[in-house]
């Protein structure tokens, strides 16, 4: 039994099935988790919607007259909502090709084998279910989390935000993370005024310092305010008509706030004590098999709070179900995962950060090559971010211990570098390898030896 129907519990339920087991999954909510109903995907979309406000700036000067351009957000947000909708029938259907049982209701543990399923509504009535499994596979996935500040109900999470009819004149976003960042980006692109609210001293806490710069330097060129050393004490006022109250007792009117202000693992109303599933700091500890303290129950994905990401999720489903069921154990590599943040512009990463290799090897044991330029795209039109191209390399072994880029197509490029640097590829492997040129991505192989 898989309980959620996220990216790593649809994994792990459409592998074990492959493998012949009989499989069932539980799901209270909407088939496809955080990343296709309210995260990666629809995300994505809005970037690129947002993404036009500079192709059609540009356009003029690349001989376009396009007339004036307006953005009408309503129509964006409902095709985004229409084709997440396509996609939660396309993977009920997926399971149901697998042969996989769809159980809608939400599960809770009544014993260490045993699950109750309700009602969607949380209610215990006629489609109550009481379900029994050898093995038990917990991929609830996790949550944004709401701070404890008077007026917090007012703001919107992350969640709402793809819920949205339309969108206000100003929004204030608080938190310095990637979801912040990112849902700034897309808020100016579609005509929003945008303040961003950050507790600490800069953006993207845990990427490489340098390139949080550069993507707050873009931020900042596309008219985004930016507040460091700032908390949010209240929220009052009705929707649309918000106050905002700052730890410095600043009033910031405005029609929105978005509380991005990280995620937790969504255990709640499992009843994991029943089943001896031990917590810690509000996720659930799993070895390297994905096997919690109870031998036959498992987890994957974001309830374990490990690396939360869509990719790592997947690969833990299929390598649990490949190990059980499939009779080939293999477990996930989380030493090397290329990551992204879908700001504007985009900052791609993989590898070792320059701070994190100065912490393994010492200053004195590394070697940084950079290049900061503006792309052949701006190139006419004079305007845009500059791109930001890094290589944190070890100097006793030449090996490439970091890769990261900020600029157009990073991840696309970041995704193909993380190859070389998984086969432990050295500067000069990346020196002999010859340009592609007119790139962005040659960058990379023509640093300064």
């Amino acid at each position: 039994m898989v309980i959620g129907a996220g990216s790593g519990g649809l994994a792990a339920a459409k592998r074990a099935a492959s493998h012949g087991a009989r499989v069932a999954v539980v799901e209270g909510d909407r088939v496809g988790g955080t990343c296709v109903i309210r995260g990666c995907v629809p995300k994505k979309l809005l970037v690129y919607g947002s993404a036009y406000q500079h192709l059609l700036a540009d356009a003029p000067s690349y001989g376009w007259s396009v007339g004036p351009a307006q953005c009408a957000p309503s129509k964006l947000l409902a095709a985004v909502r229409a084709e997440v909708d396509r996609l939660n029938g396309l993977h009920i259907g997926f399971l149901e090709r697998a042969g996989v049982e769809l159980v809608t209701g939400w599960g809770r543990f009544l014993d260490a084998h045993h699950l109750e399923v309700v009602g969607r509504d949380g209610s215990s009535d006629g489609s109550r279910r009481i379900l029994c499994g050898e093995r038990l596979l917990i991929a609830t996935g996790g949550r944004p989390h709401r701070p404890s500040i008077p007026g917090a109900e007012l703001g919107w999470v992350s969640d709402d935000m793809f819920l949205l009819e339309g969108l206000p004149q100003r929004v204030l976003i608080v938190g310095g993370g990637f979801i912040a960042c990112e849902f700034a980006c897309i808020l100016r692109g579609l005509g929003v005024e945008v303040d961003q609210f950050v507790r600490g001293d800069h953006l993207l806490r845990g990427f490489d310092r340098e390139l949080s710069a550069a993507v707050h330097e873009g931020m900042e060129a596309d008219g985004i305010t930016i507040h460091f050393a700032q908390t949010l004490t209240a929220i009052t006022g009705k929707p649309g008509e918000l106050i905002a109250t700052t730890c410095q007792g600043r009033a910031e009117p405005c029609g929105g706030v978005l509380l991005a202000t990280g995620r937790q693992p969504f255990l709640s109303g499992l009843n994991l004590a029943a089943a001896g599933v031990g917590v810690d700091g509000g996720r659930i500890p799993v070895d390297a098999a994905q096997c919690t303290n109870v031998p036959h129950i498992f987890a994957v994905g974001d309830v374990t709070d490990r690396i939360n990401l869509t990719p790592v999720a997947v690969d833990e489903g299929r390598a649990f179900a490949d190990s059980i069921y499939g009779g080939r154990a293999r477990q996930v590599d989380h030493d090397l995962v290329a990551s992204a943040v879908f700001s504007q512009p985009e900052l791609a990463t993989v590898g070792l950060s320059e701070e994190e290799a100065i912490a393994r090897f010492g200053s004195d044991g590394i070697r940084l090559y950079r290049t900061r330029f503006r792309s052949m795209a701006q190139a006419l039109p004079q305007r845009g971010p500059r791109c930001l191209l890094k290589l944190v390399v070890e100097v006793a072994s030449d090996r490439v211990l970091g890769c990261h880029m900020v600029g157009e197509h990073a991840a696309e490029i970041i995704q193909m570098a993380a190859i070389a640097i998984g086969m432990g590829a050295t500067k000069a492997d990346f020196d002999r390898t010859m340009a592609l040129h007119p790139t962005v991505a040659e960058e990379f192989v023509t640093m300064p030896q």
